[in-house]
């Protein structure tokens, strides 16, 4: 891979950011970075108890933080949160100095992924028709990522493959 930039991944919560950054990083032989877990890493607490006890905005500055200094590496595989691309100076980086995908599913399929977590603060409290919500919400900053993967239909595999197929080209 010829490209010093970052790839980032992007996308709604339960979209398989992790683990296809994870098994990205495994084939390419580059270094993975997971936000949330770095965040929890550095906050010693899970992000739904940083949501609880800490609150939602202290949470975001925490994110931004941790986020911005991490995408001045190089040549990193990088799973954002959920929430991290909608920050406006997370994105203006991104979208300047890096190569971000969008890893997008239908509606639904993310909706039967993240109602079985207890680990989404942000869904906690919230019906199907607020989480429909939030996604249409999100999608119009989501597009403003470098490239959309459908992955509705797609294994694992044939993700990385689209992957690394648009990162050498690019």
């Amino acid at each position: 891979m010829e490209s010093n930039k970052n790839i980032v991944l992007l996308g709604m919560m339960g979209a398989g950011k992790s683990t296809i950054g994870r098994l990205l990083s495994n084939k390419i032989n580059l270094d993975f970075y997971d936000i949330d877990k770095i965040i929890e890493k550095e906050e010693n607490s899970k992000i739904k108890d940083i949501f609880k006890n800490k609150g939602e905005d202290y949470f975001r500055k925490v994110e931004e933080e941790l986020c911005l200094k991490i995408l001045k590496l190089n040549k990193k595989i990088i799973a954002l949160g959920g929430g991290s691309f909608l920050n406006s100076k997370i994105r203006e980086e991104i979208q300047n100095n890096h190569f971000s995908i969008w890893l997008t599913w239908n509606t639904s399929t993310i909706i039967g992924r993240v109602k079985k977590s207890k680990n989404r603060p942000l869904l906690k409290n919230m019906s199907e028709k607020d989480i429909n919500n939030l996604f249409v919400k999100r999608k119009k900053i989501y597009e403003k990522a470098h490239f959309k993967i459908n992955c509705e239909n797609l294994s694992k595999n044939e993700i990385i493959n689209k992957i690394i197929n648009l990162y050498e080209g690019n």
